[in-house]
């Protein structure tokens, strides 16, 4: 989602199979003249040939799977290419246009599936990067973009005015925070674990949270409150906004005066002759950034298809064509803001809509941004399990700390990201520590708002945090510590809320009077539960650690198993791994 211009790369390296001009009146005089000369013109007249309908006749016929939102666009530039009878090595190129929602298909092309579309144009390239980074999944090859809008916040107008709009600008997390300060303005959005577009204002926030003083937290009470305002799909947030003019549908608890929307969304909304009213658009002073519409090709494209489909992308990129894609609110040049979708859409000058976009967050953000909603949402109970042996003691090189050092700041920094109602427990582990047992429970799994006699659970989960320290001489009794934690979680599992175990180790499992790896596997598969799972995720850190044991372990109970060579890293590898299972245990369809 770099900067770009869309017109210049659509079908990129990719020359037109069209013949020349010059060349179409060279083949077709001689045809003429091969015509009259072979004495068919009878022939033709009589109906036994047809000049018109050879390249209908054989079409080369390419499904392409859409994002709802841009279907409409690409359904009409699809009818206008067969009208014109736009070919590909002389036969006519015949698309299809299905509206599919982009996360849908991002699930079933990342777990290795195939779909009945040999093109995909979802909204935005977050969910193409995700597929090509997971080594299992189908392969797309991007080819380009379609068009662009950016994110936004819209309102209805008596909300808009009542924050100065248009003349007054607001940044992302000064606009989230005005909508939390009123009960009168309510701000609602798409899931982001499901949405492009409410993924990337999300991390836009958390982005801007994390330079202010305990900013992980507030972004977290946003997160919190923003979550109990979320609707499935970008399609389904529309229709929580009031049904009158006034904006307040007298009072209506379940409306939404305010959504994080694209610019598209909005000109569709505004321009659509069933609604009452409109909206204004905040462009945010500190960005806008921007669904992008990559053209993907699917695996498995014949020859014929290949070339099909990539002479459709290029017919996209001529200029009656961006014009239609403008007709239906979308950009086609990341420099260039047209006057007309950004007034229907509901934007006004000072408001920064011709502001360039800024920098594609960092796949790391995106996923803490994701991670940290996925646990705000449901609220989580997380047991942390960390290994104390004495090779903790080891130095990271560059850093003049330990691994302990290193992977206590990393914990501290995951804990910063928890709400109250959050429960976090804190295990550690060696060898022997507790009598014949390999672990000592330091800190009770409990809810991180309880108040204690010293301060809360956060303040008590903190000190202990900070006070990890290697056991000399210690090794890493990993088997026994992992399936009597898992024990305890499954034994002590929280309705309603994202249970899970987490075991940081740096080595492999070094008690000889322990189970063995079989044994632990078979018992954890027996434990559980899919009706109340608790998957287990299991991180190797380090160079010693066993990245392969620590997957094939986590897997037997539905979790994951994750490697990083800095402890630094452990804070996002938590949050991405916990997207993962939650992803998992989705089954919303």
């Amino acid at each position: 989602m770099g900067r770009h211009s869309l017109p210049n790369q659509y079908g990129a390296g990719v020359s037109d199979p069209r013949p020349s001009a010059r060349g179409r009146t060279v083949a077709i005089a001689t045809a003429l003249v091969l015509t009259v000369a072979g004495g068919t013109a009878a022939a033709a007249k009589s109906g036994l040939l047809s000049f018109g309908s050879s390249c209908q006749d054989d079409p080369v016929r390419i499904e392409l799977a859409a994002s709802p939102d841009i279907t409409p666009a690409l359904t009409a530039a699809a009818k206008r290419a067969r009208a014109n009878d736009v070919t590909s090595d002389g036969r006519c190129v015949a698309v299809t246009v299905t509206a599919r929602d982009s996360y849908k298909v991002a699930d079933t092309l990342g777990a290795g599936k195939k779909i009945d579309a040999q093109v995909w144009v979802p909204d935005s390239d977050l969910w193409v990067q995700r597929i090509t980074s997971d080594s299992g999944a189908t392969d797309v090859t991007p080819s380009g973009a379609v068009a662009s809008t950016p994110v936004g916040v819209a309102m209805v107008p008596t909300a808009a005015k009542s924050l100065g709009w248009p003349k007054k600008t607001y940044s992302w997390i000064e606009l989230a925070g005005a909508t939390l300060q009123s009960d009168s303005l309510k701000l609602g959005a798409a899931d982001p674990s499901r949405s492009a577009t409410g993924l990337l204002a999300l991390t836009q926030i958390g982005t801007a949270a994390s330079g202010l003083k305990d900013g992980d937290t507030q972004a977290a009470a946003m997160m919190k409150t923003l979550s109990q305002r979320t609707s499935d799909t970008d399609g389904q947030v529309l229709d929580t906004l009031p049904r009158d003019s006034s904006g307040t549908e007298q009072g209506n608890p379940k409306r939404n005066q305010a959504l994080i929307l694209t610019e598209q969304a909005a000109y569709a909304y505004n321009t659509s002759n069933d609604v009452d009213g409109s909206l204004d658009m905040f462009y945010p002073k500190d960005g806008s950034p921007r669904l992008n519409y990559p053209y993907a090709m699917v695996d498995q494209l014949t020859t014929d298809q290949s070339r099909a489909a990539l002479r459709f992308m290029n017919y996209l990129r001529q200029p009656e064509q961006l014009r239609l894609l403008e007709k239906y609110g979308f950009r086609t040049d990341d420099d260039q803001a047209p006057t007309a979708v950004v007034a229907k859409a509901g934007g006004s000058s000072p408001q920064p809509y011709a502001q360039a976009a800024p920098q594609p967050a960092e796949d790391a953000a995106l996923q803490e941004a994701l991670g940290t909603w996925t646990i705000t949402v449901q609220s989580a109970r997380i047991t942390t399990v960390v290994d104390a042996s004495s090779s903790m003691s080891e130095p990271v090189p560059k850093t003049g700390q330990s691994r302990m050092d290193v992977t206590k700041a990393s914990l501290l920094q995951a804990l910063a990201t928890f709400t109250p109602e959050d429960e976090i427990g804190l295990w550690e582990f060696s060898t022997k520590l507790d009598g014949n047992k390999d672990y000592r429970v330091l800190v009770p799994t409990e809810r991180l708002g309880e108040q204690k006699a010293a301060g809360t659970q956060r303040d008590k989960l903190s000190a202990a945090f900070s006070a990890l320290k290697p056991v000399p001489d210690g090794a890493t009794g990993l088997y026994d510590t992992t399936l009597a934690a898992y024990k305890a979680a499954t034994e002590s599992y929280a309705d309603g809320k994202f249970n899970a175990l987490v075991i940081l180790t740096d080595g492999v499992n070094q008690d000889p009077g322990s189970i063995s790896r079989t044994a632990l596997i078979t018992q954890l598969q027996k434990l559980t539960n899919p009706e109340r799972p608790v998957p287990l995720i299991v991180i190797a850190v380090g160079p010693d650690a066993d990245k392969e044991e620590a997957q094939e372990i986590a897997e037997a109970t539905g979790g994951s198993g994750q490697s990083v060579s800095n402890p630094a890293q452990i804070h996002t590898v938590i949050l991405k791994a916990i997207v993962a299972a939650g992803a998992q245990g989705d089954t919303g369809d």
